[in-house]
């Protein structure tokens, strides 16, 4: 079971400060969801309304069709787990035991892998955890809800890398045998891109971009070569990035490539390399800085 989510004009204030400013976007049920911005972008803003944590100030929310907010039959087949975890001053066995009880879709055989796996101590509070220890009771909550629509917001950060790298493992096998909509907020584009077929880009309160992630990594490209000849090569084209070294330029252009543009590349001397999409998200969203 999976939640479509659809957001038209959404726009989220807290006092004179706007945190969402017109955001449209569709989440088709089903897939895995990167949700991308630097910090005040407004994706734990727009995460905390698809979860009913707070009402939108305007616009349309429809989750599985229905507006969240106060809505039982959706809040139970949410789930969000921010960085802070939201955990109750209980022990961690307590806080399993609860959302067990709420959760409609938990498993309670994955909960108990995960809780081994990621080595959390059931019989300790959050206060008496670290960071790391809070942070993987957030992701046993969230993937063993298996929530017709799960929400991770940064909430895997304080993992070290040998158990970030696990959750990333349980994340794909567990969608792979119970699909459902999972949206993942993170700054560690590099290590979780894998995860994605569908990136939103947030920028100040906006849509940036929203495309199927194959899509998105196809449409960086780097052109490296003598300065005048990649200049020219490029001119017409949007510039994300130029750095020179000598004589030799290397600029990052916006676009796909058509077949006649990498024959033409090539007869020129030119060699032309993908961009990551962590080195594309930092081109897009600061472009303007720069320019």
């Amino acid at each position: 079971m999976s939640f479509a989510v659809e957001v038209r004009d959404l726009t989220v204030r807290y006092g004179r400060t706007t945190a969402l400013d017109g955001v449209s976007l569709t989440l088709e049920p089903g897939r895995i969801h990167g949700l991308l911005g630097r910090n005040g972008s407004g994706k734990t803003s727009l995460l905390s309304v698809l979860a009913a944590f707070r009402p939108a100030t305007s616009g349309t929310v429809l989750v599985d069709g229905e507006d969240p907010f106060e809505n039982p039959r959706v809040m139970a087949g949410t789930c969000l787990v921010r960085e802070s975890g939201d955990h109750l001053d209980d022990k961690a066995r307590a806080t399993l035991a609860i959302a067990a009880a709420v959760r409609p879709t938990w498993d309670a055989e994955l909960a108990g892998r995960l809780v081994e796996r990621l080595r959390v101590p059931l019989d300790k509070k959050p206060g008496q955890m670290s960071r790391g220890q809070r942070s993987a009771l957030g992701v046993v909550v969230g993937l063993a809800s298996r929530a017709p629509l799960t929400m991770l917001d940064e909430s895997y950060l304080g993992l070290d890398a040998p158990s970030r790298y696990a959750f990333y493992d349980e994340l794909l096998a567990d969608y792979a045998a119970h699909p459902r909509t999972i949206v993942v907020s993170s700054h560690l584009i590099e290590e979780v891109e894998r995860l994605f077929e569908h990136v939103v880009i947030l920028d100040s309160g906006r849509v940036l971009m929203a495309e199927d992630a194959d899509d998105l990594r196809a449409r960086g490209v780097s052109v490296t070569g003598p300065a005048d000849v990649v200049d020219t090569f490029v001119d017409g084209r949007r510039v994300l990035d130029r750095r020179a070294l000598g004589r030799t330029a290397q600029v990052t252009v916006d676009g796909t490539l058509s077949d006649a543009d990498r024959r033409a590349a090539r007869d020129l001397g030119l060699d032309l390399g993908p961009v990551a999409l962590q080195d594309l998200f930092v081109h897009l969203t600061t472009a303007g800085e720069r320019s």
